[in-house]
């Protein structure tokens, strides 16, 4: 191994060691008691989870979703495990009154906000799931009315409810938490509309984060880059996928991937890689783009040529 090959090898293990001490040093679960919470996209899924480790944490949520009957269902399950307060807007967030809605009820409610977990996925279109796991590529599918449904619920109602909830988040100090995905790191063919609202989100807020710095205001933002986690949702997905069992078994655990989120919005991390994978996928399409190509077309996600 030549010279050059040993200093990447040694600056890659010195970044992955940096990388892992500033997302996950100093946490105190304390700090979550009584702290009041708002959470997307709590029907089902990590955003359900996360309902639940906040109220073991003793904080005070109140959680979003389209199903009624299910937040209902998950604010009893809250209250239960130990929450102040927990309670409920039963909304579309691709809608700007559903989103002034959640933000004031929060604040009539809390009277304070201090955490913003921005979680919620969807679309108005059905067919939603199939272009997830069918997809055909924008070419062959250029369904430009799916798209911009799909932009708005999933990127600009984050940049709405962020607006919205940015006066009370710089009153308490507070700690906006995005959750995005690996997908907003590098290119995937099929799921053009996924990774463009998935970049979106990590271009608008961490642009957001130095600008807030640069203001001199006391609002943390946190991006959460996730990988593939088994979700029940995603679990009954691939019961029709070939081989979707043993795709599931690589999967991270929901309740730990639940935990990485919320520990890193306390400890006001920038950003936040679970399973770590995923911090690969950020970082080598930047250093070695040509790398990345070779590792895509071995797994048959690009042409030889």
């Amino acid at each position: 191994m030549s010279r050059f090959s040993w200093f990447s090898l040694l600056a890659l293990i010195c970044a992955v060691v940096l990388g892992i001490y500033w997302n996950y040093d100093g946490f105190d679960p304390e700090s979550l008691r009584g702290a009041t919470v708002v959470i997307t996209g709590c029907s089902t899924g990590i955003g359900e989870e996360m309902a639940y480790q906040y109220a073991r944490l003793g904080a005070k949520i109140l959680i979003t979703a389209r199903r009624e009957n299910r937040l209902k269902e998950v604010v009893a399950k809250a209250v239960s495990l130990g929450a102040q307060e927990a309670h409920y807007v039963a909304g579309d967030m691709g809608k700007a009154e559903d989103c002034e809605r959640t933000i004031q009820t929060a604040k009539e409610k809390f009277g304070r906000l201090d955490y913003l977990v921005l979680n919620h996925l969807g679309s108005n279109f059905g067919s939603f799931q199939d272009k997830f796991f069918n997809g055909k590529s924008w070419d062959q599918d250029p369904d430009v009315d799916f798209f911009e449904d799909f932009l708005n619920i999933n990127l600009i109602s984050y940049v709405r409810l962020a607006s919205l909830a940015l006066p009370l988040l710089k009153a308490s100090s507070g700690h906006l938490v995005v959750v995005s995905s690996g997908f907003g790191k590098m290119y995937f063919p099929n799921v053009s509309f996924y990774c463009s609202a998935k970049f979106g989100l990590d271009g608008f807020f961490s642009s957001l984060r130095v600008e807030l710095m640069k203001a001199g205001q006391d609002v943390s933002v946190t991006l959460a880059v996730l990988g593939f986690i088994a979700t029940p949702k995603m679990a009954e997905k691939l019961q029709d996928v070939p081989d979707g069992e043993k795709a599931l078994e690589g999967a991270a655990p929901i309740g730990e991937t639940a935990q990485a989120v919320i520990r890193g919005g306390a400890t006001r991390a920038r950003e936040v890689y679970y399973p770590f994978y995923t911090w690969v996928m950020a970082k080598l399409p930047g250093l070695v783009p040509q790398f990345v190509d070779y590792i895509g077309v071995r797994v048959n996600m690009l042409p030889e040529s």
